[in-house]
């Protein structure tokens, strides 16, 4: 694989608000942790946007607490990390699926930005099939106007969308599987359909600091994955020690209600 330096990666991330092309697996291993997706939906049916998957299945844990990802993610917000959420996107080929220019942070009620998302490709990421797209720079610009949109073929659960903006520099983030872009959650990014002949297939990954906060409600939850949380501000997060075990299953099901509440609320 590809080698990289981190301090260049930092001062690129800062720069732009997102890195991209980062080799964090082998194509072998990506390939055998889309087997294990794709095995899974046969049996629990479909995982596509379902929150907090790192507690109910090994596969987006183990994946979600790669050192060689969280050796990147230190570098950009420090030495102490609490994991948030990890979520399978998925596209369908030849379907309309999309998702419109946004920022992340908008409607998560987070008191403070020292987040970073990452993005692991599990299949190819191209403009065919609907790699994301970012705004150099955006970042810096803090929280813009969203509009809430009705779309049924928008992943976002409101259709938030960023309008009049000059998206002539985009950049295209094209992943091959097994390499992970990492964005800041005020970085303004989109994704076009998925015009392929196979399914797009993207774990993603929010990660923060510990002094981050909830400012919504005093019920989220997280799960330390490196370092130290001195603060406690939120309930702890279990992770998966098998896989869809009935207990998980039945506290996920209150995960997944408490978080489209929290995001699906400005």
């Amino acid at each position: 694989m590809k080698s990289y330096n981190l301090t260049e990666l930092a001062i690129d991330y800062e720069r732009d608000g997102y890195i991209s092309g980062i080799p964090l697996i082998d194509s072998a291993t990506a390939k055998s942790h889309r087997d294990a997706l794709e095995t899974a939906e046969k049996d629990q049916g479909n995982l596509h946007y379902l929150a907090k998957v790192h507690t109910l299945f090994r596969s987006p844990y183990q994946l979600a607490t790669l050192p060689a990802a969280l050796d990147i993610v230190e570098q950009l917000i420090g030495p102490d990390i609490l994991l948030f959420n990890v979520t399978y996107i998925i596209k369908e080929a030849g379907t309309a699926s999309h998702v419109s220019w946004h920022q992340d942070l908008t409607y998560w009620g987070l008191s403070h930005d020292d987040q970073v998302s990452m993005w692991l490709a599990l299949s190819p990421a191209t403009e065919e099939t609907g790699c994301m797209q970012m705004l150099p720079g955006s970042h810096k610009s803090g929280r813009l106007e969203h509009h809430a949109t009705e779309d049924s073929n928008n992943v976002l659960l409101q259709g938030q969308t960023v309008t009049n903006i000059d998206t002539s520099t985009s950049i295209a983030c094209p992943l091959a599987p097994g390499e992970a872009s990492f964005h800041h959650g005020w970085t303004l990014h989109a994704s076009m359909p998925n015009q392929g002949n196979d399914r797009r297939i993207g774990l993603n990954i929010q990660y923060f600091a510990p002094h981050v906060r909830q400012t919504k409600h005093d019920m989220d939850t997280a799960m330390l994955v490196r370092g130290k949380d001195r603060y406690n501000h939120f309930g702890i997060d279990s992770p998966a020690t098998s896989d869809f075990e009935p207990t998980a299953v039945r506290r996920h099901t209150e995960l997944q209600d408490l978080y489209e509440k929290t995001v699906g609320t400005s």
